[in-house]
């Protein structure tokens, strides 16, 4: 890689790719210490159609129809992975072997074995990988779990985390790739995925899982005419096939520390497009986030006279994470939304990519092994329902009196 250069591709013109896309298109705006330039190179894409017009979009240089084209581009150095859970082994251990460095959208694979041969391709690699775990660039999450960090409300106690969404309410929504595979591949694993490592951002390791309840709603869906783009609607053709793995999934869990959890993602949460979001009590107060209100968080800690006890609701401002030098108008009350975090991210990796000392910019991103762990969370929640909701310990994850 050039010293005066960070050549960037994106393999995957959906819709979480096309976030990826204009992440780095944006990053470039992003304040803080000195990298290279960032040159916008190129968008892979099977359907080229498709490649083509987000390439144009958000002003990348060309469009590949192949990822191995991608891989073998002297002028591409930085690859985000964004594609078909079962596609992110083969990519990326060949982007690996071509000396790019990768950042992966989650979860990192369909199973914990391509997972830990990914991350010993990691670690043999000379350059940088990490995983999309977006959610950590949160101004709000992150400023709650710096109260936890810094004592602000006390220990943990409680953590009632949701994921609701209403992609796959429709049953006359179009089959695809996000409704094939084994247990623990639908709900859990795709949006699932996010929660459990959110909680784990904020609360710290799970230690085990128990009741658990993996639940299939819409039986059968109608293959498309053509393509479909992420969860929009398509002409459906005649053929039907099943809908193999979980609509919805509930479970709760224990926390290293102590805390006990409460969970439950599903894509078929009537009038939800988009509702992630948890309440958090601990021994001396509480906070609630909610992504539909993504500039926001409450907060309740004992603080108030008496007579106006109760939660207050914090805009995000300056003063918490990612907003300063974050946003062009980084003023407080002036909001974010879920797209800035993909910008977050993108300058973080390149950050990391370019060498700044860890500390020095933006929190480094996820890794690979963080990836795999979450694999594991996913594994133990499958196993507890298979075992009708016994409780599955989490492997490697010490208890708090074992700590």
């Amino acid at each position: 890689m050039s010293k005066d250069r960070i050549g960037v591709a994106v393999i995957g013109a959906g819709m979480a790719g096309r976030s990826h896309a204009a992440g780095y298109a944006a990053a470039r705006g992003v304040d803080g210490p000195a990298i290279p330039r960032v040159d916008l190179v190129a968008i892979g894409d099977v359907n080229e159609e498709l490649g083509g017009a987000a390439a144009a979009r958000f002003g990348y240089q060309r469009a590949e129809k192949s990822w191995e084209d991608i891989a073998a581009a002297d002028d591409v150095d930085v690859v985000s992975v964004v594609v078909a859970n079962h596609l992110h082994r083969e990519m990326v251990e060949g982007l690996l072997a071509a000396g790019k460095h990768v950042l992966c959208e989650k979860p990192i694979a369909p199973g914990i074995e391509d997972a830990e041969a990914m991350v010993a391709a990691a670690e043999a690699a000379t350059t940088e990988t990490a995983l999309g775990f977006t959610f950590r660039r949160s101004p709000s999450i992150s400023a709650v779990r710096n109260l936890v960090a810094d004592s602000g409300i006390g220990d943990p106690l409680h953590f009632n985390g949701h994921y609701w969404c209403d992609y796959g309410v429709d049953p006359n929504g179009p089959m695809s790739w996000r409704y094939k595979g084994p247990a623990g591949s639908g709900a859990l694993s795709d949006i699932g995925s996010h929660l459990l490592d959110m909680s784990e951002y904020v609360c710290g390791p799970i230690t085990s899982v128990r009741g658990a309840v993996l639940s299939t709603v819409v039986a059968e869906r109608a293959l498309p005419l053509r393509a479909a783009v992420g969860h929009a609607a398509a002409e459906l053709s005649d053929v039907r096939e099943p809908v193999e793995n979980d609509d919805l999934v509930t479970f709760t869990a224990s926390f290293a520390g102590g805390a006990t959890g409460t969970f439950s993602a599903s894509r078929v949460a009537h009038g939800h497009p988009n509702a992630l979001g948890f309440e958090l009590f601990a021994t001396s107060g509480a906070a609630t986030f909610d992504l539909e209100r993504a500039g926001e968080f409450r907060v309740s800690d004992g603080s108030a006279p008496r007579g106006t006890a109760g939660y207050r609701t914090v805009l995000a401002g300056p003063e918490h994470p990612y907003l300063s030098g974050g946003l062009p108008m980084d003023f407080p009350g002036v909001g974010y939304g879920q797209n800035d975090l993909f910008v977050w991210q993108a300058r973080a990796f390149l950050e990391q990519v370019a060498g700044v000392p860890a500390g020095a910019g933006l929190p480094r991103p996820a890794t690979f092994a963080d990836g795999l762990r979450n694999l594991r969370l996913i594994a133990a929640v499958v196993e507890s329902a298979r075992k009708g909701g016994a409780e599955v310990a989490v492997p490697g994850t010490p208890r708090k009196d074992q700590s």
